[in-house]
């Protein structure tokens, strides 16, 4: 089973009309506004993943976001129905496995743009994916519920559930239309189910990054360690930042 999850505030693209904001702030999902502390944002209902700056951009973006906002919530219903069946104490995995994403979002995009190498080949982005399989542990907190098991990266071909496909290829032209190179497309997996997270991506030169071969030992840190601080190493001629 497959439970779509898009978390707005996992968007590293910058598109030109925003410039000013910084990468990992949420944004709504159908303007790019970026949310500040004035202006909170809501999630919609039925998903409670997408996100919108106000009533209007949420009723705009209705009837493309309809089909996968109903498959998302039939697939974590149907998840949280199968939970006794799982082998897994927490019925709940699928909601406990969509807040270790949302907790995580900066470090998964990170890892998945340092495991594709997109600095370095940003054609990786359309063919390939990066799967982390989780291990499950009682854990009070339920970020915490989590270990990685093992990271691979895999063809993008590896997801199959056609109307996740058609959303990941509709952030990706509008992604390339504002500038970007595509969508970043990470999988979290735990046992049977998983969910998708797309990443829209800057193209490479505007990412000051640092490359780091040691991303998958760095990711096990963060989520094992239980931090949610995570921010990303760059090396700039004004010296070194962190975020």
């Amino acid at each position: 089973m497959t439970t779509y999850y898009q978390p707005a505030a996992a968007n590293f693209h910058t598109a030109p009309h925003h410039a000013q904001r910084q990468r990992g702030y949420r944004i709504c999902d159908e303007c790019g506004a970026v949310e500040t502390p004035a202006v909170k944002f809501r999630l919609c209902g039925g998903c409670m993943t997408t996100q919108y700056c106000s009533q209007d951009c949420q009723k705009v973006h209705w009837p493309s976001h309809k089909a996968i906002c109903q498959h998302t919530a039939m697939q974590v219903k149907q998840a949280t129905a199968a939970g006794a069946h799982t082998g897994y104490a927490d019925e709940n995995l699928a909601r406990c496995l969509r807040k270790f994403t949302s907790a995580h979002n900066a470090l998964l995009g990170w890892a998945g743009f340092q495991a594709l190498q997109l600095k370095r080949v940003p054609a990786n982005v359309r063919q390939n994916a990066l799967l982390i399989e989780l291990s499950y542990h009682n854990h009070v907190e339920s970020h915490r519920r989590f270990s990685i098991a093992s990271t691979h990266v895999v063809p993008r071909t590896y997801i199959r559930d056609p109307l996740v496909i058609a959303d990941i290829q509709r952030r990706e032209e509008r992604c390339r239309a504002n500038g970007g190179i595509g969508t970043l497309v990470v999988i979290i997996q735990c046992g049977a189910t998983s969910q998708v997270m797309p990443v829209e991506v800057d193209p490479p030169a505007k990412i000051t990054w640092d490359s780091r071969d040691d991303w998958a030992q760095v990711l096990a840190h963060f989520v094992e360690s239980g931090r949610t601080d995570f921010k990303p190493i760059s090396t700039t001629p004004r010296g070194v930042y962190y975020g």
